[in-house]
């Protein structure tokens, strides 16, 4: 692992913005700022250039062409963070994957927030302040959480503490970003409610999400309806990979799963917990490149 590597890691969205000279916050720009963020404008593609201090530099080219059907087929749902470089062209602040997958998909305009550089404190103020609208819909808000973590660098426990909301709140909306899109559009069109999409983002099977999320509209199922449902999935599933009788428990405790995101919040990737009916396990902290495993290290501070 070289030196150079470990230079570009947590170059992110701070050193973008840090080299831009600051200016004085007058009312009219607040005022600029909030209705910027509360509404996505459609930019070019050739119009967006990437994030130089990107640190991630290898995807999943599975996961970007599923996406971009995904996008061909309904859109882009969430909007990219741009920041306006003057001249019509614009810098990518958050959104690579979205980006790249878009290209794919051959679109030409995409839906985008634009940042206006450099005034944190007012983006910060903005998108707390949209959070706290109460017309939002489950998604909206899942959206605005992401943005404050992702364009303010904030953890999970960060953003609980600094907007007054229990981390387990912040995680359960979250967790509705990683939904497939038509799941999404129907948690923003408010044909599915948070409980029911709670339930099916706790789905880790996409199979298995779309095949519970379409029982759910078919029948109107409640969200306790929902829950058993679900449960009577993962007990068939349970039964056919002989599990009980390897005395591995199917699901993990409460307590477990709630180490298990805050684990993956720190280091920044998905982390797995094996964990029998013993108690004895294994914690597995995944990377898919040489940057991957240098932010790691770093988040750890084992250097």
């Amino acid at each position: 692992m070289t030196m150079s590597k470990k230079k570009e890691v947590g170059k992110g969205i701070r050193a973008l913005l840090s080299n831009i000279e600051k200016t004085n916050i007058t009312e009219e720009k607040v005022s600029s700022i909030k209705k910027l963020n509360e509404h996505a404008a459609l930019v070019p593609l050739e119009n967006i250039e990437t994030n130089p201090f990107q640190p991630r530099q290898e995807f999943d080219s599975e996961e970007l062409m599923e996406l971009a059907k995904s996008i061909k087929t309904f859109g882009l749902i969430q909007p990219v963070t741009l920041r306006s470089m003057g001249d019509g062209r614009f810098q990518l602040i958050a959104g690579e994957r979205r980006l790249r997958a878009s290209k794919m998909a051959g679109m030409h305009e995409i839906p985008a927030y634009i940042r206006v550089a450099n005034d944190q404190e007012m983006l910060e103020m903005a998108l707390v302040e949209n959070i706290q609208r109460s017309n939002l819909n489950a998604l909206e808000v899942a959206i605005s959480y992401q943005r404050l973590m992702d364009e303010c660098e904030l953890t999970h426990d960060a953003l609980s503490k600094r907007i007054g909301k229990n981390r387990s709140t912040i995680t359960n909306y979250v967790r509705l970003l990683k939904l497939p899109p038509n799941i999404q559009a129907a948690i923003k069109d408010e044909r599915l409610s948070m409980g029911h999409a709670r339930s099916i983002a706790g789905i880790e099977n996409p199979v298995l999400q779309q095949k519970v999320f379409n029982e759910v509209v078919a029948k109107s199922l409640s969200v306790r309806a929902t829950e058993q449902l679900i449960k009577s999935y993962q007990k068939s599933s349970q039964q056919a990979a002989g599990r009980v009788s390897q005395g591995i428990a199917q699901d993990l405790p409460s307590e477990v799963i709630d180490i298990r995101d805050r684990i993956s919040d720190m280091v920044g990737t998905k982390v797995e917990i094996k964990r029998n009916n013993k108690g004895k396990g294994q914690i597995v902290i995944k990377f898919k490149s040489d940057i991957e495993f240098n932010n790691i290290i770093d988040r750890l501070e084992l250097d």
